[in-house]
């Protein structure tokens, strides 16, 4: 017996359109996540790119519950002594709201070069236009 291993010519790539109005983040990026990996296809292959395209609108409007709005803290390090820097979700979401859900994603797909692979495939925009029309995305519901 042999073991069946898809080529690229297997992977049919598509580009999904995600609205992210009113949705919850986490829930929101696990969905985005699966999309990216591929995990819904019938040739997914964890070594391999079978992922799809994904294209997020309207992340300025996504939603966290409890107290995670004022609680939530994102550190970042510069790489210089004493450059720690420190944003709450509320200061984040006002200066670039895309970048909580880039963080989100980008924490459950694979650290390795696969995942950063993966994350080259992702749009996110804080509103309602994107430039992303020419590759006719498909809308989803997450």
């Amino acid at each position: 017996m042999k073991t069946y291993r898809p080529t690229e010519k297997d992977f049919q790539r598509k580009t999904y359109l995600v609205d992210a109005s009113g949705k919850t983040l986490g829930r929101l990026a696990t969905g985005i996540a699966c999309l990216l990996m591929g995990k819904g296809k019938a040739v997914f292959a964890y070594d391999q790119l079978s992922g799809d395209q994904v294209v997020v609108i309207n992340a300025a409007q996504i939603h966290v519950s409890g107290k995670k709005a004022e609680k939530k803290v994102y550190t970042h390090y510069t790489g210089f002594s004493g450059g720690l820097r420190s944003f709450v979700y509320e200061d984040l979401k006002e200066r670039k709201p895309e970048e909580i859900i880039r963080l989100a994603v980008s924490r459950m797909v694979p650290n390795n070069k696969l995942g950063r692979e993966m994350m080259r495939r992702i749009r996110i925009y804080a509103g309602d236009k994107h430039g992303q029309q020419a590759q006719q995305p498909v809308p989803i519901k997450l």
